[in-house]
């Protein structure tokens, strides 16, 4: 069995290859019919990873329970496609696929972890999905996101500050609401309001006394974020506000004196907070304190090591005995069961999706749209690179989920909703190149 395992991770390696390998080249040329056999190939590359994951699992476990989410999963995944494209017919198919693609390598990782998590986070997922079909119509429909800056941060602060004062703390942060033992993050949410506030803000004045106050709204957002001992959100809302206030003033003084802002307040939060020192201290030698806070990272490394290029098979690990696995170390789960060049090729896809998203800001012409699409490019890319170099030990754990792999149904629905924001303003821009290239035709004429 741990033969056919490791026969059949090859072959998952392969298809995941090929998968990453016409993301990129999809991008060459302007042939349509050639980009769209592209897109057929590529999800026929996620049915059969999907396929031969859900067999193995069922071979290794014998429980009805796999058979049941791949159907499942099967049938979701064709109702997104087929919806998606009814109503979109000029939507990013490449975003969309990728999408799917890290979804589906989420839950089938879950479902070799936790299976009780992996049909919680299948059912947010579902609904989110189908709920966000109609973002991409309010994109195109309201032409006035960029009036309400000020609303945007005031309410996400208010929403921050709030969430404090009935949080529960949960591996060191306390951002958590639970009800009934269900547990969610606002601030993933509040990421998303975060982003329209800066965009909206920036797109109308850059005069360094209005940069002053929007600036000082921003931080109060990660102030919120430090008190509540949410260090990696905190990270994650401030880059994302220097690398907007940077493109949007074009001053690089501003990115010089942000980078030394977060030397200092590294620097504080190592010496307020206990978990933060421990963290550190973890990063700099884990075989140290192995028996104590070295133990999480240790075992990650273990794991990526222990599977190689390739991997010890799908279901041939012992990725339980991570701590916290399905969540902050999904990541080294699957290097160990699928291999670091699996690993590799999914920190491709992402970097995929992130191309597509400055691809986005570049293009359109709305400049609130340009910097939001920005914004979010960053925010996604700056939390899987927090992610995964917290994992491998490059940088210290921050405790931050992986995009869409993650369990985490606040973190996957903020995702899912940054997608379909993205796939709004991309069918906004096509529209709007359609409608002068018309315009231009007509002229000639």
């Amino acid at each position: 069995m741990n033969t056919i395992a490791i026969l059949f991770g090859y072959i998952m390696v392969i298809v995941f290859a090929l998968y990453t390998f016409f993301c990129f080249t999809v991008l060459i040329g302007n042939n349509e019919e050639r980009k769209n056999r592209i897109f057929g190939r590529q999800r026929l590359c996620i049915f059969l990873i999907m396929s031969i994951a859900h067999i193995l699992l069922y071979i290794k476990t014998y429980d009805f329970t796999v058979i049941i989410m791949y159907v499942l999963q099967i049938a979701l995944y064709f109702f997104v496609i087929l919806i998606y494209q009814i109503f979109y017919k000029k939507l990013s198919k490449l975003v969309l696929n990728n999408m799917i693609m890290l979804l589906a390598t989420g839950l089938f990782m879950l479902e070799r972890i936790n299976m009780e998590a992996a049909i919680k986070q299948l059912a947010i997922a579902a609904a989110g999905l189908v709920v966000c079909i109609f973002i991409p119509v309010i994109i195109n429909k309201f032409k006035y996101f960029d009036r309400f800056g000020w609303i945007y941060g005031f309410v996400g602060l208010i929403l921050i500050a709030v969430v404090y004062l009935f949080a529960e703390e949960i591996g060191g942060a306390k951002n958590w609401i639970v009800i009934k033992n269900v547990a969610f993050q606002p601030s993933e949410f509040v990421k998303i309001l975060y982003v329209f506030f800066v965009a909206a803000l920036m797109c109308r004045v850059t005069k360094f006394r209005h940069i002053i106050v929007v600036s000082a709204l921003a931080a109060a957002h990660v102030l919120v974020l430090i008190i509540e001992k949410d260090l990696g959100g905190a990270l994650i809302f401030f880059v994302t506000y220097l690398f907007v206030l940077v493109v949007a003033t074009g001053n690089y003084l501003y990115l010089a004196a942000g980078l030394l802002s977060v030397g200092g307040a590294g620097y504080l939060a190592f010496q307020l907070f206990s978990h933060v020192r421990t963290r550190f201290m973890a990063w700099q030698d884990p075989w140290s304190i192995i028996d104590a806070g070295g133990y999480q990272v240790t075992q990650s490394l273990f794991a990526i090591a222990t599977g190689g290029l390739f991997g010890l098979g799908f279901g041939n690990g012992k990725v339980n005995i991570i701590p916290v696995v399905e969540s902050d170390f999904i990541f080294s789960a699957i290097c160990e069961e699928l291999g670091g060049v699996y690993g590799l090729f999914i920190l491709l896809v992402y970097l995929s999706c992130f191309i597509m998203f400055v691809n986005i800001s570049m293009k359109i012409s709305n400049t609130f749209f340009k910097y939001t699409s920005l914004g979010l490019g960053v925010m996604f890319i700056f939390q899987v690179f927090l992610a995964v170099g917290g994992v491998i030990k490059f940088i210290p754990s921050t405790g931050v989920t992986l995009p869409l792999i993650s369990y985490g149904g606040s973190s996957v629905l903020s995702v899912i909703i940054m997608f379909s924001i993205i796939q709004g303003m991309y069918v906004l821009n096509k529209s709007e190149n359609e409608i002068l290239d018309g315009e231009e035709d007509g002229e000639e004429r």
